[in-house]
Order: C-alpha cells, then structure tokens, then sequence
C-alpha cells in the first residue's frame, strides 16, 4: 500500500510539472491581460484621428479619469472631448464589472441631457470612429470560450493567439462580432492586435498595436500607447494616441456620476 502510495503521489507530481510545463491556459491568459491593464487611478489626455476611405481626417482630443473599486471588481471610466468645439463636452461614463455586463452613460451637450447606453448599441461606433463601445472596454472572459491557437512574434513580441468565441447569440450581438483573434503578449499579457469578425464570419476590424506602456512599475500594469483599429469592410480606419498619462489613486468618487459628467 505504501509502494503504491507512493507511486500515486510521484504521478500526481509529474502531472502537476508537465501542467506548469505546458504554459498558462487561454482562459488564464485573457483574465490576467484583463487585470494588467487595471490602474488604481490615473488619468490621460488622448487624440482620436479618424479617416475615411479617400484619407480625410477628423482629429479628436479626449481627457480620461479612471479609478478603482470594490477591490478591484469595478473600474470605473469618465472620457470628455475637449476638442474641438463640436464635440466639446461629450462625454461616456462607463461602470466595467467583472463579472456583468457594463453600465454607459454618454452626455451630448448639444441635447443638455445623458442617455443611457443600451446592450442591444454597444457594438455601434463609438464617437464615428471605428472603435465600437464594447473595443473601449474589455469583455468578461467568461462570455467567451477561450482556445489557444498559437504562438507567434507580433511587432518584434512573441504572443499567444487566442481565439475568443461568444458563449451565446446575445453576446454576440452585444459584442458584434461572431469571433477574435487576439495576440497577447507572453512578456506583459497585453494586447498587440486582434482579427475581429462580423457576425456572418467575415473579418470586419483589424487591431494593431504600436506601443505598450508599463504604466504602474511597481504593480507592473500595462495599456496601450497607440492603436490602430482599421474596417477591411469599407476601408475607413480610426488611430488613437495616448499622449500623457499618469498614476492618480486620489481621483474623487464623484468623478463617476451622472451629475459629474454632465458638468461644462
């Protein structure tokens, strides 16, 4: 009995080894990339430039706060346009749970009142811009099957390629697309492109990510500097470029209301 002991517990050893061995699974990699891009608190002033198929432009400024709660299970984002002075003062508040789905308010300053967004309008543009409301926020991992497909360089960084399919139709609606394929990065978990896919299958939005930032050294949190985000659909493409950003744990509460964001 004790041989046979023994022999159980080597096993259960080896198992344990070749599991560490063989890397994180999908589901791991996409939770810890959602938590690495998690700051305490901070805030950033950002460009939106926005093509079109002929190349014209529109370029849009935006000032960001962003904080904390509930241990980390909520973060909670205020984004305002600064510039220029049509879309000065528009803002989105967005509540991003963990493990539910996320409250939008968008503020027009035009129509002096915030409007709620819906589920069913998360995957329209957001601002004209080919980032939809549900790319400005990442989605719960549980609402997808999460499959490893691959590792590969991405600009110069070996990445895991991770498949992310919609557990239901309902989130694929919400999310508008049938299917991602995300590179993640193997040194910081975090994003450095992604295939996304309408709902009939065919590839709709391309992602490219130019530049990582460790923004928070001592909790090593990392977000995206410079995106890409490109219609293969109808040739339009939208660029966003953090230009500052800095850690700000005393960002105040009422930051992330209603009454705040409707504020001139």
């Amino acid at each position: 009995m004790r041989r046979m002991s023994l022999m159980a517990l080597g096993a259960a050893v080896i198992l344990a080894s070749s599991s560490a061995a063989a890397g994180p699974t999908a589901v791991e990699i996409m939770e810890q990339a959602r938590k690495n891009t998690k700051l305490d608190g901070a805030e950033s002033l950002a460009v939106l430039t926005i093509y079109n198929a002929k190349g014209d432009k529109r370029v849009r400024k935006t000032a960001m706060v962003s904080k904390l709660f509930e241990y980390g299970k909520t973060e909670k984002r205020l984004i305002r346009f600064v510039a220029p002075a049509d879309v000065k003062g528009t803002g989105l508040l967005t509540f991003d749970y963990e493990k539910k789905t996320d409250d939008m308010w968008l503020f027009m300053p035009a129509l002096r009142k915030t409007r709620r967004i819906v589920a069913s309008e998360k995957a329209k543009s957001f601002m004209g811009s080919e980032f939809s409301y549900a790319d400005i926020t990442p989605p719960a991992v549980e609402d997808f099957k999460q499959k490893i497909l691959r590792t590969e360089k991405k600009g110069g960084v070996m990445c895991w390629v991770i498949e992310s399919v919609p557990i239901n139709d309902d989130i694929a609606e919400e999310n508008g697309y049938s299917k991602r394929v995300a590179h993640i990065g193997q040194p910081d978990f975090t994003i450095r492109g992604a295939l996304l896919y309408d709902l009939d299958g065919e590839l709709h939005k391309e992602l490219t990510v130019f530049e990582v930032k460790e923004v928070d050294t001592e909790k090593h949190r990392f977000q995206p500097q410079h995106m890409e985000m490109v219609n293969k659909q109808n040739g339009r493409k939208s660029v966003m470029k953090v230009e500052k950003i800095q850690l700000r744990r005393d960002v105040p509460d009422d930051y992330f209301t209603t009454r705040y964001l409707e504020r001139q």
